[in-house]
């Protein structure tokens, strides 16, 4: 097991009180448990390849670079809790992020040939010395990318929890901005690319 990843029975997805939520699965049933074994190592090491999950997704709207946690791009290819993650979305980014939205890996959690998890939070920029949240969701939202195997079948999940607009942030550009890309993820404009995602890592 490499180190920042812990051991559990299950996933943790945070409690949802606040705001929109998205769940959204695929699923493939290999015909047999060996077959599905090998497969979850493969969907295990997409989900955690987080730099090319552009590739995965097969309509990819956005680039995600794994940093660590001082934004510096991270030679390793598997994220650890605290590392950073840099998204560039299409169209202008946020002064706060230096156009770019940024999370923080708040958890990633395995267990051995079964599944694997990862949850995203929403931070701030770590090329700035503010604390203000770059992202066009407030800090309260997460996102939690699971990958698990039972039996034959290997399932890939994407749960989001709280997704709350960021609009108070000090600068009105930021705001004007985060509200139309919010609003567009609240219309759905997030699901083709999350769904995208989800399939690609059990494709």
């Amino acid at each position: 097991m490499k180190q920042g990843s812990k051991m559990k029975s299950s996933p943790d997805i945070p409690a949802q009180y606040t705001g929109k939520q998205l769940d959204l699965d695929a699923c493939t049933r290999l015909p047999d448990e060996e077959s599905a074994r090998a497969f979850f190592e493969r969907a295990k090491h997409r989900l955690l390849d987080i730099n090319r999950w552009h590739e995965v997704a097969e309509i990819p709207a956005s680039v995600f670079v794994l940093t660590d946690a001082y934004g510096g791009e991270a030679v390793k290819s598997q994220p650890i809790e605290g590392d950073k993650v840099r998204i560039d979305i299409p169209g202008p980014g946020p002064s706060a992020g230096d156009g770019y939205d940024w999370v923080v890996v708040e958890d990633v959690t395995e267990v051995p040939g079964e599944m694997c998890s990862l949850t995203l939070r929403p931070t701030d920029n770590p090329l700035k010395l503010n604390e203000e949240t770059a992202h066009f969701f407030k800090d309260t939202a997460t996102s939690t990318l699971i990958v698990e195997r039972k039996g034959q079948e290997v399932t890939a999940r994407y749960h989001g929890r709280n997704e709350v607009t960021n609009t108070n942030t000090d600068s009105l550009i930021d705001n004007t901005r985060n509200a139309a890309v919010g609003m567009g993820a609240k219309l759905g404009l997030s699901y083709p690319q999350w769904k995208s995602l989800i399939e690609g890592l059990v494709k």
